[in-house]
């Protein structure tokens, strides 16, 4: 079990400081000078570049930790990278947490604490064919919902305010479009079977759902971030991809807790993805920091 959460722990880190790195990287590319050549814009947003590196090595940590943890404490775990976000803020860019703040990174950590040892280690149930191809047909929806959100107006553009309101209103539908997304992901991960031979792979639908999640989610999001707040965006998307996918673990895969512990779990989680979405405003603090260093 220890294995699998020091892999859930370093994904936290890495998704902590890649979601910073392409907030940033997206809004100096749409910042840049009109006219900019586009090489110019695109080393502009390198940091955006660095952020994926960094979501690459962190979808493999947690896809080690969710080949034996359950859903609810690997995703859980996940969402503690905002956490992360907060104190990397504190290290690198000599910002203050106010005491709400630090009381939600206690609760963080507890909650972490309590989920690691009420959850019970194990393999994911094997997904029928049909359940397989629910889950890989799942992305169509969620990618008409992002569709509708990037075409529809939300509003008239020619008033200032209104056109700020659609913003907002875009973010939060890619926000839930990129929750979604990325908790597919992690179903995906859980439920997913490495055969022998291993390119009988290309034959099942988990892993091009797999696949299908990662795009549409990254590109929701990102587009989310340029359209909208860190915070608003981060809390949704991390709501969602929490509790959607420990729900759907819970109820179908065979995720389980340890016996007489079911209370210390639900606390945990709860605790855990509180103080989360609390420390969604410190993201907004290192982005907007962040963007105007240089």
């Amino acid at each position: 079990m220890w294995p699998g959460l020091a892999g859930a722990l370093l994904a936290a880190l890495c998704y902590g400081a890649a979601s910073v790195l392409q907030a940033v990287g997206v809004r100096r590319f749409a910042e840049s000078p009109a006219g900019s050549p586009l090489r110019v814009r695109l080393r502009r947003a390198n940091a955006y570049a660095v952020g994926l590196a960094l979501d690459g090595v962190g979808f493999l940590a947690s896809l080690s930790a969710l080949r034996t943890l359950p859903l609810f404490l690997v995703q859980s775990a996940i969402a503690a990278s905002i956490a992360v976000t907060a104190v990397l803020a504190v290290v690198f860019l000599d910002t203050h947490l106010r005491r709400s703040e630090v009381l939600a990174l206690a609760a963080v950590g507890a909650g972490l604490v309590a989920l690691a040892v009420s959850g019970s280690s194990g393999p994911s149930v094997i997904l029928s064919d049909t359940a397989s191809l629910i889950l890989l047909l799942a992305i169509v929806p969620t990618g008409l919902l992002a569709l509708t959100a990037v075409r529809r107006p939300f509003g008239r553009r020619n008033a200032a305010g209104n056109g700020r309101r659609a913003g907002r209103r875009r973010a939060v539908v890619l926000a839930i479009a990129a929750g979604v997304g990325f908790g597919g992901v992690g179903i995906a991960a859980r439920v997913v079977v490495i055969p022998d031979p291993w390119w009988r792979l290309l034959g099942d639908p988990v892993p091009w759902a797999l696949i299908g999640f990662a795009v549409l989610s990254s590109v929701c999001y990102a587009f989310a971030l340029a359209a909208g707040r860190v915070t608003t965006v981060a809390a949704i998307s991390l709501a969602i991809e929490t509790v959607v996918p420990a729900a759907v673990g819970l109820r179908w895969l065979g995720d389980a807790v340890r016996p007489g512990f079911t209370a210390l779990a639900v606390l945990g989680f709860l605790a855990t993805l509180g103080g989360c979405l609390a420390l969604s405003r410190s993201g907004e603090l290192v982005t907007l920091e962040s963007s105007g260093a240089g």
